[in-house]
């Protein structure tokens, strides 16, 4: 079986069951599986015979959560073609290399999210506005198409930023993402009947894998929005009766502070789900106080890995809310090592490991980049440290790398301190996280300006709004007369943290 090939199954099983409600700028549409069905396969074939799609080509989706995603990525997939889904967010560049890198020979976009496009086009990429998915699709052959790809050829290419600041690849087959979708379905309970909020983007790991594959795959309805609002999350639940939501900490701790939550009815959720970091012990407190629920869950992952990983369940977040877990999930193994890969003993910390059904198969043209993930025996080295205590239960407290997390998204300092270094007054940046009472950390930069040059905190964030993406520009710039390194020369990174705390 491929994933593709569920939306048929579903078409024949639940052909007028609601399969997508998508809230857009243009209106409410609702589409059934039949309907759905007969979309996919009408864009499977305008692919193949208009643009010359077909086995193994590298497709880029730069949507957001749209009814046009969803039909996109599913003919992709019909036509044994790879999906490359791009965060939206991305600046020019940022896009230009992920598709040279991935070799797309199409790139597919909308109105909502072309600024980045545009620009491209005059490199003769290849460019496709899909904006109303029925007018395109109106009149062309709608037989069935099945995809006829085994479950273990690829079929998704999702890119995570790297330690270089390089984003990297992570391929994987129809196998283990079918495995991901099925982990979280029986580990949420999804049924038929449940209605799954989707408002985190698809183009990340878990709104894809965890909800998209995982909903398509029991038949559950897909409501969709092209963003995430506290007003969007309330308002959807209350109105389509929806009974799963997963988002970053940071989505629940701002809908908390909502001034009409507390008379909204949240009653049909059953599952509030986050993931991306975990939420302090008082965090999760307010939360559940907020939406009047104690049925929340906790994920963690990676996404070399599926997502797949650990989970903290409802019952347990009274006593160990902020800890990741206590087990793994379906078809998942967790464990903690030395740097000698042997296990470590209860409160002493070792790195994160996981390995199950649903690791990637490798990071697209980047073998040694892959041979590093990949322990001899198999497992994903996560490159989190971790501490398991006496109950069982892990608990996250550094990264290896200097990866800062900020509101579930992650954020390479390389990036932004080689974006910061085009700038003609910078001498050398360091980029760290720091605490943020809502956002888990914020990114801050410590500039040393050449002698001669001056440039002040705005000018530093103007020059990098057209390099990077929105998220990844710092909070806070500070200009420093040196930075601390070692002997080595290299930047003491942890002695710049532990200034912010002081």
């Amino acid at each position: 079986m491929n994933i593709p090939n569920y939306v048929a199954r579903n078409a024949r099983k639940y052909t007028r069951h609601e399969a997508v409600v998508a809230y857009e700028p243009s209106g409410v549409s609702r589409h059934s599986w039949g309907e759905l069905n007969i979309h996919v396969n009408q864009f499977a074939r305008y692919l193949q015979t208009e643009h010359g799609i077909e086995d193994g080509d590298r497709v880029a989706l730069f949507l957001p959560n749209t009814y046009a995603f969803v039909v996109a990525h599913f003919a992709i997939q019909r036509l044994g073609a790879i999906v490359v889904p791009v965060n939206v967010r991305l600046a020019t560049p940022e896009l230009a290399y992920i598709l040279e890198d991935s070799g797309a020979r199409l790139v597919v976009t909308c109105k909502m999210t072309d600024a980045a496009v545009k620009p491209l086009q005059a490199d003769d990429v290849q460019a496709l506005w899909l904006d109303d998915v029925n007018a395109m699709l109106d009149g062309l052959p709608a037989q069935e198409m099945l995809c006829d790809c085994d479950a273990e050829e690829p079929c998704t290419l999702l890119y995570t930023s790297g330690t270089t600041g390089k984003p990297k690849g992570v391929l994987f087959n129809h196998q283990a993402l079918l495995h991901v979708g099925m982990m979280f379905a029986v580990e949420m309970q999804y049924q038929p009947d449940s209605r799954l909020l989707s408002l985190m983007p698809f183009t990340h790991s878990a709104p894809l894998n965890l909800e998209l594959i995982g909903g398509t795959i029991i038949g559950c309805t897909h409501v969709i929005a092209p963003t995430f609002t506290p007003d969007l999350l309330l308002d959807l639940t209350e109105k389509e009766r929806t009974t799963h939501f997963f988002g970053a900490p940071v989505a629940y701790l701002l809908t908390a502070q909502h001034p009409s939550i507390q008379s909204r009815d949240l009653s049909s959720t059953t599952h509030w789900i986050y993931g991306g970091g975990p939420m302090a012990p008082e965090h999760a407190k307010r939360a559940q106080a907020a939406f009047a629920s104690d049925q929340f869950y906790c994920v963690y992952g990676l996404t070399e890995a599926g997502p797949t990983g650990t989970l903290l369940l409802p019952d347990e977040h009274a006593d160990k809310a902020g800890a990741c877990g206590k087990r793994a999930a379906v078809f998942t193994e967790v464990r903690l090592v030395d740097d000698f890969n042997n296990p470590v003993g209860d409160n002493e910390p070792g790195e994160m490991q996981i390995t199950g059904e649903g690791l990637m198969m490798v990071y697209w043209q980047n073998p040694e980049a892959t041979a590093e993930l990949f322990t001899e025996d198999g497992w994903i080295r996560t490159g989190d440290i971790a501490v398991r205590d006496e109950d069982g239960f892990y608990w996250i407290k550094d990264r290896m790398k200097d990866l800062i997390i900020s509101g579930g998204v992650n954020i390479y300092p390389r990036e932004v301190e080689d974006a910061l270094a085009t700038h003609p007054a910078v001498m050398e940046a360091a980029v760290i996280g720091i605490p943020h009472p809502e956002w888990g950390e914020s990114v801050k930069a410590c500039v040393v300006l050449k002698a001669e040059l001056a440039a002040a905190e705005d000018e530093l964030k103007a020059h990098l709004r057209p390099l990077l993406a929105d998220y990844k520009i710092p909070r806070h710039i500070e200009v420093m007369a040196e930075l601390p390194h070692n002997a080595n020369g290299k930047v003491l990174k942890h002695v710049l943290r532990k200034q912010q705390s002081q």
